[in-house]
C-alpha cells in the first residue's frame, strides 16, 4: 500500500475510514487541501504535537489517491491507497449496507438481508480493507503504543492488529448503536463470530451509551463465550460548545438567518412564526418522513397552528450512491411537497425544506429554533439533539426519540416520543410549541449543560487515558465496565 508522509514510531495512533484531511485536483493539476473537524481532530490536538500522534485513514477520493501517489501529505497523517473497488465493496457493500443496517435494525426482513455469494465476495474485500489498516498500524506504532480504532468500518482491525503486534494497547470505539443478540444473529454465524472476535482483540472497547455497551456484551455472551479480557467503557460524546457558539455568530450565519426569516415570513397578525427545526442527513435511521407526517398530523389536529408555525427541515444528502437512499430522499421531498400543497396559502409555506448541505444555514436554523425535532428510529448518539439547545438564541424545547443515544443524557428535560408513533409525536410537537417561555428557557439551559458535559477533546482523552492506564499486552482485567 502506498502512503503519505508518516510519523515513524508513533506513540498514539488513530484509525478511521475518513481522515482529518481530503484533497481535490484543480484544473491546473495542483492539489487542494481541505481540513475537517470533529471530536477526533479536537482530541488529537489536545494531546499536543510532542505526543507523536499518527492518524491512519483511507484515500476516499481521486484527489486523495493522487496525493498518495505523489507522496503529498500532512504531518501526522498516513493515507492508505486501498484499491477503489475494494473500498467500495468494504464501505458500501458491507459497512453501510450490512453492518449499519444490522446495528440500526433497518432491514425489511421479508425481503432482506440475503447473504449470498455476492455478499461473500464483498466480505472478502471488507477483510482486505481491515487488514490494510492493521498492517499499517503495526508498521507505524512504537513499542507499547496506544491505538484507537474507530467504528463499524474497522471491526476486524483490533484482532488482526493483536496478532501482528501483541505489545500494543488497542482500543476500539463504536459511534453507532450495537444490535441486540436477536438481531445480530441475522448475520451468518461465521461472520458474526468474526466481527465479535475482531472487536475482542482490543484491550478496551468504547460505546456511546450503556445500552449499546450492554447489547455488545450480550452478543459476546451468546455467541463468543463472553468478553474474555476485554474491558468495556461508555463515553457519551458531547457538543463542542465553544466552537458552536463562536461559529454561529459569524457573518455568513447571520446572512442565512435573514434569508430564513424571509422564507418563513410573518404570522397573519404580523408577529413571528414559531419554528420546528430539524437538521439531519437523509439517512434511513433519522426518520425524517415520519417527522413530516407528525407535523402534518399537528396541522390537522390543531388548525390554530396553521399560518403560525413553520417546519424548517434540512435533509442533507447521504450515501446517494445507494439506490435505497436516493429513494428515501425522493420520499422526503414528496411528503413535504404534499403538506405544502394541502395546507399552504399564498403567504405561508408550512414546510421550508432544503436538501443541499450548508453548515452556516444549519447554525442559523439552530439559533432560530423554538422546537427541535430529533426523532430517529435508532441512533448511536445524535449530536444535533445536543447542539441545538447550545446554540438556540432564546432556548428551544426538544422533542426527542427514546431510541436516540442522546436520550440517555437528555431525556429528563426533553419531550420523549416513540419514533414510530406519528400521533404521539404530533402531540409532543404541540406540547413543545405551547410550552411557557420560562419553562422552555430553563429546560434548554439544563439540556445545554448536559449536552456539553463531555466535550470532544475530553471525550477522546478520557478514552486514551483509560486505555493507557489499563493492563496492556492483551491482558486486560475483564471487568464488565469501567466508564
Amino acid at each position: 500500500m502506498a502512503s503519505t508522509q508518516a510519523v515513524q514510531g508513533a506513540q498514539v495512533l488513530v484509525a478511521s475510514n475518513r481522515g482529518p484531511v481530503s484533497y481535490t485536483v484543480g484544473e491546473d493539476g495542483s492539489l487542494r487541501t481541505k481540513r475537517g473537524g470533529g471530536g477526533l481532530v479536537s482530541g488529537l490536538s489536545a494531546i499536543g504535537p510532542e505526543a507523536g500522534a499518527l492518524w491512519v485513514c483511507s484515500a476516499l477520493s481521486d484527489g486523495d489517491r493522487e496525493a498518495v501517489r505523489r507522496g503529498v501529505g500532512e504531518d501526522g497523517v498516513r493515507m492508505l491507497d486501498v484499491p477503489a473497488d475494494v473500498h467500495a465493496d468494504a464501505y458500501n457493500g458491507i459497512a453501510n449496507s450490512v453492518l449499519w443496517f444490522v446495528h440500526h435494525m433497518l432491514y425489511q426482513t421479508p425481503l432482506e438481508p440475503v447473504f449470498d455469494a455476492e455478499f461473500r465476495r464483498q466480505w472478502a474485500s471488507y477483510e482486505a480493507y481491515n487488514r490494510a489498516f492493521a498492517e499499517a498500524l503495526a508498521e507505524e506504532a512504537a513499542p507499547g503504543a496506544a491505538v484507537l480504532v474507530q467504528d463499524y468500518h474497522l471491526t476486524l482491525v483490533p484482532g488482526m492488529l493483536r496478532e501482528l503486534r501483541p505489545d500494543l494497547r488497542i482500543g476500539h470505539f463504536s459511534h453507532t448503536p450495537w444490535a441486540p443478540p436477536e438481531y445480530f444473529r441475522m448475520l451468518p454465524d461465521d461472520i458474526a463470530g468474526q466481527v465479535l472476535r475482531g472487536m475482542l482483540g482490543a484491550d478496551r472497547l468504547g460505546f456511546l451509551t450503556r445500552r449499546w455497551a450492554d447489547a455488545f456484551t450480550a452478543c459476546c455472551e451468546r455467541f463468543a463465550g463472553g468478553l474474555g479480557d476485554t474491558r468495556i467503557g461508555v463515553h457519551g460524546l458531547g457538543a463542542d460548545a465553544d466552537f458552536l457558539r463562536a461559529r454561529s455568530q459569524e457573518a455568513d450565519v447571520k446572512e442565512r438567518m435573514a434569508a430564513l426569516r424571509e422564507e418563513i415570513g410573518a404570522a397573519p397578525d404580523g408577529g413571528a412564526r414559531k419554528t420546528i427545526v430539524r437538521v439531519d442527513r437523509t439517512e434511513l435511521s433519522k426518520n425524517i418522513v415520519r417527522g413530516l407526517l407528525a407535523y402534518r398530523q399537528l396541522l390537522e389536529d390543531h388548525p390554530e397552528c396553521r399560518e403560525r408555525v413553520v417546519h424548517v427541515a434540512f435533509a442533507y444528502p447521504s450515501r446517494q450512491d445507494l439506490a435505497v437512499y436516493r429513494d428515501y430522499m425522493a420520499e422526503v421531498r414528496r411528503v413535504a411537497d404534499g403538506i405544502n400543497e394541502r395546507y399552504g396559502t399564498s403567504g405561508w409555506r408550512p414546510v421550508v425544506l432544503h436538501l443541499e448541505d450548508d453548515f452556516a444555514r444549519s447554525l442559523a436554523a439552530y439559533r432560530m429554533a423554538d422546537v427541535a425535532l430529533v426523532n430517529p428510529v435508532r441512533d448511536g448518539m445524535n449530536l444535533v439533539a445536543k447542539e441545538m439547545p447550545v446554540v438556540s438564541d432564546t432556548g428551544c424545547a426538544l422533542v426527542l426519540s427514546r431510541e436516540a443515544g442522546a436520550h440517555e443524557e437528555l431525556g429528563e428535560d426533553a419531550i420523549t416520543v416513540n419514533p414510530y408513533d406519528v400521533v404521539d409525536t404530533a402531540r409532543a410537537l404541540h406540547e413543545a410549541l405551547t410550552m411557557g417561555p420560562a419553562e422552555r428557557t430553563e429546560r434548554s439551559k439544563r439540556l445545554a449543560a448536559a449536552a456539553t458535559a463531555l466535550p470532544p477533546a475530553r471525550w477522546f482523552l478520557d478514552q486514551l487515558n483509560a486505555l493507557r492506564d489499563g493492563p496492556g499486552d492483551g491482558t486486560a482485567t475483564g471487568r464488565p465496565a469501567d466508564g
